[in-house]
């Protein structure tokens, strides 16, 4: 029987943190999956490195097999010196799996069971895209995704799925909804992982999203500016009515508390003021632009010493 380098197979120092074999493992892992790689003797491969991580990820399967140390090299002939389990305990169980004959002279057959790996299956993610309204309500949401699956033949083939989604309500830009069971499907009858849904949302006509926060242009005439007024405001929940401060200017921004997308605590709308000038079409309104340059004289260039 061979010695197997569990620490070589997955490409890490013998002292390597837990997080630095994880990854090792998730990115092996993924090149030799027998669903998708085409690498020779990829299920192989998979098998061993599920091997050498159902070891190490493990702290106390990991301290015992330590216990050889450097003393063994990766092919050497290799038995497992009387009493070296000696105070650890493996009761805990293992992995269904195919593992070598060296991983079962050290930690058993696993329980007794014997035959084809089972391992769980990788985690997916796609994007969907969601209306700011749905993200406002909650809800549920018909998608529909292409997603790899492993042929009768052993080719990878793209499947059609359409799923019920649920919408948690107050959901955000980038956030991830998580479908337990969805993902890839697991080696050898093992579990399938699950599907993350990466959430965007959609263009909207006049509002987008900071967050929490929304953000509206709103649109008002040169007098609700100067002289101040209360003005309809539509947000995600209804229209409401806001006021509009005297001598208000292009670009002010004003708070509508509790607007925005629901949360503990939730999200403000801001509603940022656009002056709009009504079109000089007529003689009448021509000459009154003209009577306003005469009687409120301003440079509004000046902050730029023209």
């Amino acid at each position: 029987m061979e010695f197997k380098d569990y620490y070589k197979i997955l490409g890490v120092a013998r002292d390597a943190s837990q997080d630095d074999i994880k990854r090792a493992y998730r990115k092996l892992a993924r090149k030799y999956h027998p669903d998708v790689s085409k690498e020779p003797e990829a299920e192989a491969r998979f098998k061993e490195v599920a091997e050498a991580y159902e070891v190490l990820k493990d702290p106390e399967k990991r301290k015992a097999y330590d216990r050889f140390g450097a003393n063994w090299k990766e092919g050497q002939e290799f038995r497992p010196p009387p009493g070296w389990d000696q105070g650890f305990d493996f009761s805990g169980g293992f992995a269904g799996g195919d593992y070598s004959d060296f991983f079962e002279a050290l930690f058993g057959r696993a329980g007794g069971r014997r035959g084809g790996f089972r391992m769980r299956g990788e985690d997916q993610v796609a994007r969907i895209s969601i209306s700011l309204e749905d993200a406002y309500q909650g809800g549920t949401q018909t998608i529909t995704l292409n997603v790899p699956e492993l042929a009768a033949d052993g080719s990878v083939v793209a499947r059609t799925r359409t799923l019920n989604v649920r919408i948690p309500k107050g959901i955000t830009e980038g956030q991830r909804i998580r479908l337990a069971g969805q993902g890839g499907p697991g080696p050898g009858g093992g579990p399938a992982g699950d599907l993350y849904l990466e959430v965007h949302f959609r263009p909207h006509p006049y509002f987008h999203a900071e967050k929490r926060d929304i953000f509206l242009d709103l649109p008002i005439a040169p007098w609700e500016a100067a002289l101040g007024q209360t003005v309809p405001v539509p947000t995600l929940g209804g229209t409401v009515e806001l006021r509009i401060p005297p001598g208000s200017q292009t670009g002010r921004k004003l708070r509508l508390k509790g607007r925005g997308l629901p949360g503990n605590p939730p999200g403000d709308q801001y509603a940022v003021l656009k002056i709009v000038t009504p079109a000089a079409h007529t003689d009448a309104a021509r000459a009154f632009y003209e009577r306003m340059a005469r009687e409120l004289p301003m440079n509004p260039r000046a902050d730029l010493g023209v």
